[in-house]
């Protein structure tokens, strides 16, 4: 009602406005058409009009604080990436209030139908149009090649590759500490020796999950590394390649330089015995006309003689 009554103080100055005769008329129309709306306004909203039942209220209100929470936590993980091990318990939770939604179709009455309600209602279909934003958005980190079978926490294997990438950070630091004392900033010749143990576990572990996952590994997804593992990986390897110019080397160094060497010597061989069958057969060639040469030789001067 209050709204109502704030106009009261406004309503002589629009009788005025319509002059003095008609004043009194319009001002008693006035009063009228207000105590109509406060009676209308009095009894509450027309039955006709959509309301949602209590309990749709309260899982529609469930819904939006989960949806903000999910939505906190992947833009505050989104540099560096750590949306997979911090925002899966969020995300899981999401899921069960969406699924308590959807599960609300046989109640009591066709009132109390809170999926109907929620999730069909209008052409917008907000609630649905949020769900599906957050599972393409969980699918494309490929974050269940991080979890394990049933969501309730990270791999073993992801686990291990964070501890070594943590280990790996630490090596990086600690020598840098005490290497810009006595050293160029340039020059990061004690972060690559004293690290690159550490460096090549992690790498190969990384290689490792890779093959596993083009199996289907331990989550039962065959695709890519969950985006937290990839990058990372991306930033280990950028600070050791670019930042601190390291190298790992290689353990097949002998086999490689061997099949080099020999892929290098082919044209070589090649040509060489090329050059050689070829004057093999060249003497072969002409050395039956020499012999037939002199042979029509002795005949003519055997006739003459």
């Amino acid at each position: 009602m209050a709204p109502l009554r704030s106009l009261l103080p406004l309503l002589p100055a629009l009788a005025l406005a319509f002059g003095p005769a008609a004043g009194a008329a319009r001002w008693l129309l006035a009063l009228e058409a207000l105590g109509q709306a406060e009676e209308l306004w009095g009894v509450g909203l027309p039955g006709d009009l959509p309301e949602l039942e209590p309990e749709c209220r309260h899982l529609l209100a469930a819904f939006a604080e989960g949806s903000a929470a999910l939505t906190a936590c992947l833009g505050r993980r989104a540099r560096p990436v750590r949306l997979c091990q911090a925002c899966h318990r969020h995300y899981r939770r999401l899921l069960a209030q969406y699924d308590s939604i959807a599960r609300a179709v046989g109640n009591s009455s066709e009132s109390h139908n809170c999926a109907k309600s929620i999730l069909t209602s209008d052409r917008l279909q907000i609630v649905v149009t949020l769900s599906e934003f957050f599972n393409e958005t969980w699918e494309a980190a490929n974050c269940a090649n991080c979890l394990k079978n049933n969501s309730e926490g990270l791999s073993n294997s992801t686990v291990e590759f964070l501890d070594l990438f943590n280990k790996s950070l630490t090596c990086f630091e600690h020598n840098l500490q005490g290497q810009t004392i006595y050293l160029s900033p340039n020059n990061y010749t004690e972060v690559c020796k004293n690290c690159n143990e550490t460096y090549k576990m992690l790498n190969d572990l990384y290689n490792n999950l890779q093959r596993m996952n083009r199996q289907g590994g331990e989550s039962g997804h065959s695709a890519h590394l969950c985006i937290d593992v990839e990058d990372a990986m991306n930033i280990t390897r950028k600070l050791w390649s670019r930042t601190f110019n390291c190298s790992v080397p290689c353990s097949d160094t002998v086999p490689v330089i061997a099949v080099s060497s020999f892929i290098l010597f082919l044209p070589i061989v090649f040509y060489l015995s090329s050059f050689l069958h070829s004057k093999q057969k060249k003497r072969i060639l002409i050395l039956p006309k020499r012999i037939q040469s002199n042979a029509s030789l002795v005949n003519i001067q055997e006739k003459y003689s």
